[in-house]
């Protein structure tokens, strides 16, 4: 069995990244509270590893830009929906076992999250650099998770009706550049 997800310090629960830096100080401030809303769901869930779906139903709760981009009432209504029913039923054979979406490789450094939740941390962090930010923030998240249809997050958003074509192209088209 792997072990769980380390029982966090005092640090880690005010906002700090495994390697000791401020979570405000390596992303936005919405990006920086759905980590830490995933990490206190994670833990709560008795999972293993933070995943692609605690990211993304943290990310929504916490970020109205992600919501906004990810379509109309409705489709968030079925998104949360799916991502709360996850403890009693739909996601309980996710349960003590590790998210890998086998489309990417595991990534290091990223203590306490699956592959494909590492991979996705990354590719925000990847895409906040293309459109020139210095932090990113919870749109290049939603776009990095909305990009991998394997993983968990791309699961529920396809039960969801979500079409992820759709949500990149509203992320694209609305991401400016930001100091």
């Amino acid at each position: 069995m792997q072990p769980r997800i380390p029982r966090q310090s005092a640090g880690e629960q005010g906002g700090r990244w495994p390697d000791g830096t401020d979570l405000d100080d390596r992303f936005s401030a919405e990006l920086a509270s759905a980590v830490s809303g995933a990490r206190r769901r994670a833990v709560r869930d008795g999972d293993r590893q933070i995943d692609t779906a605690h990211l993304l139903h943290s990310l929504l709760e916490c970020d109205a830009q992600a919501r906004e981009l990810l379509g109309d009432g409705a489709r968030i209504a079925r998104v949360l929906g799916y991502l709360v029913q996850r403890s009693i039923g739909y996601g309980l054979r996710w349960q003590s076992s590790v998210e890998d979406s086998g489309a990417v490789p595991v990534v290091t450094g990223a203590a306490g999250f699956s592959p494909p939740a590492a991979a996705a941390m990354e590719d925000a962090c990847a895409r906040a650099v293309r459109r020139g930010a210095t932090r990113p923030g919870g749109v290049d998240l939603l776009a990095a998770l909305v990009a991998d249809p394997r993983t968990r997050a791309g699961e529920v958003l396809a039960r969801a009706a979500v079409e992820p074509h759709a949500v990149l192209a509203r992320v694209e088209s609305h991401v400016e550049p930001t100091p």
